[in-house]
């Protein structure tokens, strides 16, 4: 199959730990061929449809010199067997015009994964409330006064806008916190941007679990990034250390509840994040550590991706 992975520019990807790398080599391991598509270069035409200057590379195993340019030339996305939009956020409206697009590529016979509209629907901190009975308690407002009133009834609560990625703008707040006006102006913006307010878990200093599901099947280790000493993130951008650990049976139970509903929804890969018991996030565009889990279980999620890949282009 001649598949293209729309992703990040190249020299910014880190291939001793890049998710998308590793499924790149899966892919060519398993005799595909592999193309590269930046986002800016993806457009519609009345000539071609939806297209783009694709990049054909051959992986290689040095994680300094990764990869080969071998060809160039603007593709049709229907000509690919599958499109993998691994793009990561800000999820801005560039990306959301990306989607528009894929979306239209789609109607043109392409193949895309994830599906561009479960990517726009799918908020990766607000589609949690779908599932709220696996949630800890939380509320999504732009009003401060409503995110005031739940850090008092909570006590000890989690801040954070709903367009983040890597832990970035997350803020542990208390009630008697001295910034906690300040903080809840910023993160607002004085009221013009809504944010989610969660209850602080204290189970984070044992990791945020990063469980994948991949077509539908939950993958049977999760990593847990544990924060660093004086931090409430465990996110691995924000210097966490990943430790890759069998699932709990709270972790299966949450994992195989959403599976089976997010993949009819034709999310291919999601990465759902789990702290302690409960529920936190459900990440679409781009979910990661496959490659961690890899190094310290020997479990290949991204082999088990690309012949999940394989069913649903077959199907």
């Amino acid at each position: 199959m001649r598949l293209a992975f729309i992703v990040d520019p190249l020299p910014s990807l880190k291939a001793y730990k890049d998710t998308s790398i590793a499924m790149m080599r899966a892919a060519q391991a398993s005799g595909h061929a592999v193309w590269i598509i930046q986002q800016p270069a993806i457009h519609w035409s009345a000539l071609h449809g939806v297209c783009a200057e694709a990049t054909h590379i051959e992986l290689l195993t040095d994680d300094d010199e990764w990869y080969v340019e071998i060809d160039r030339s603007v593709v049709a996305l229907r000509d690919f067997k599958a499109v993998l939009m691994r793009k990561d956020p800000p999820f801005d409206m560039e990306y959301v015009t990306s989607t528009w697009l894929l979306q239209r590529a789609e109607a043109e016979g392409a193949r895309v994964f994830n599906r561009p509209r479960a990517l726009r629907d799918h908020s990766e901190k607000l589609s949690i409330v779908e599932f709220a009975r696996f949630a800890a308690p939380m509320v999504v407002t732009r009003e401060p006064a409503l995110v005031h009133a739940f850090v008092d009834r909570e006590g000890d609560t989690i801040l954070k806008p709903l367009d983040g990625m890597g832990g970035s703008e997350i803020f542990r707040v208390r009630h008697d916190d001295a910034n906690r006006n300040v903080i809840v102006e910023t993160l607002t913006h004085r009221g013009a941007r809504t944010i989610m307010a969660q209850r602080y878990i204290p189970d984070i200093v044992d990791g945020d679990k990063r469980i994948l599901i991949v077509g539908g099947e939950v993958v049977p280790y999760c990593l847990a990034r544990i924060p660093k000493a004086g931090e409430t993130r465990g996110n691995l951008a924000a210097g966490g250390r990943g430790v890759a650990r069998e699932l709990s049976a709270r972790d299966r139970e949450i994992a195989t509840a959403l599976a089976p509903q997010l993949a009819a929804r034709g999310l291919l890969l999601v990465g759902i994040d789990v702290i302690g018991d409960w529920l936190t996030e459900i990440n679409v565009t781009s979910p990661t550590c496959m490659v961690e889990i890899a190094e310290q279980t020997g479990f290949d999620a991204a082999t088990m991706f690309i012949a999940a890949l394989e069913r649903a282009c077959a199907a």
